[in-house]
């Protein structure tokens, strides 16, 4: 574990590196001056010397180089800057939109939890009846829908036609269900027939028929044997949909007027807000990396047989 620990952080200061290095020229290449941003912004008669003035006081007359060296500096020391258009520092900026794209983020998985993982054991216990025809159609469905086009859809028929649930805002239950429903639903559908496939093939080891032969429970072979072995793909996918799960919370952010990480993103993004910017693709490269491996851990905890495998190769 201690060397699957250190191999992850390694990748991690590589992820760092090379994300540091492609948001960096992105930034430069991106049309558009963030100087005359700053200053329109501050409402201020744009003069050269002005401009001259500003790009001198955020480094922009220097090298590209020194440029990218200053910033990285700023990294190793934990500074990722101050943000052009509201002087606070970048980590500061980002702790505030955090909590709350963490929330819309726990309730989608929550919906996702709630409806796949019945659904996906239901299906499995009858396979070829309608329970099962049912949760094809439903993941057909959902996974064919994007997530912005349902939430415009939740929008226009349970907040627009029939005012049963607010459509913006946070702070409330009632508005984190549309938001939580459009991003989860889409996940479920996905989830629910990994959990399918991973519980048939389960139901068809070896153990499993020896638990059945000697008389154990249904339900005792559900949960303690064949449900932990399937988790391991559906565990798998999720470590790798996360940089999705992410992306889609932006989409759902900007939907429902949900002040996030994701709406702040698109607000840096059309000022010219290079900083921000910068640590909002350094901090989603950081927990996408962290998250696989805490995915790589849980291995060991749900199938012992893994650690053993790896002890043999290495």
């Amino acid at each position: 574990m201690l060397l699957l620990i250190r191999k992850r952080f390694l990748q991690l200061v590589m992820v760092i590196f090379l994300l540091s290095v492609f948001t960096f020229s992105l930034m430069k290449l991106a049309p558009g001056d963030p100087v005359l941003s700053i200053l329109n912004a501050d409402e201020m008669m744009v003069t050269q010397e002005d401009q001259a003035r500003l790009r001198t006081e955020l480094g922009f007359d220097q090298p590209l180089y020194k440029q990218y060296g200053q910033w990285m500096l700023g990294i190793v020391k934990l500074d990722l800057g101050t943000s052009y258009m509201s002087g606070k520092p970048v980590w500061d900026e980002m702790m505030d939109h955090l909590p709350v794209t963490l929330q819309l983020t726990a309730f989608a998985l929550l919906v996702m939890v709630s409806i796949s993982v019945p659904l996906g054991i239901l299906s499995a216990r009858n396979p070829g009846k309608w329970p099962d025809h049912i949760s094809r159609v439903f993941a057909l469905i959902g996974a064919s829908i994007p997530s912005f086009w349902l939430g415009l859809m939740f929008i226009y028929f349970f907040a627009f036609k029939l005012g049963l649930l607010p459509s913006a805002g946070i702070g409330t239950f009632p508005q984190m269900i549309l938001p939580s429903l459009s991003l989860g639903l889409s996940l479920a559908a996905v989830y629910s027939r990994l959990i399918r496939a991973g519980l048939l093939n389960t139901f068809s080891e070896d153990y499993v028929q020896a638990a059945r032969a000697r008389g154990v429970k249904e339900w005792r072979i559900l949960w303690f044997h064949a449900f932990r072995a399937a988790l391991l793909p559906v565990i798998t996918v999720f470590g790798l949909s996360m940089g999705s799960l992410l992306g889609g919370a932006v989409v759902i952010e900007i939907l429902f007027s949900w002040p996030g990480l994701g709406s702040m993103a698109v607000d840096a993004i059309f000022s010219r807000d290079y900083p921000l910017i910068q640590g909002y693709v350094l901090l989603t490269g950081v927990f996408v990396v962290a998250v696989n491996l805490l995915v790589d851990l849980s291995y060991q905890l749900i199938d012992p047989r893994i650690n053993q495998e790896r002890g043999k190769t290495g």
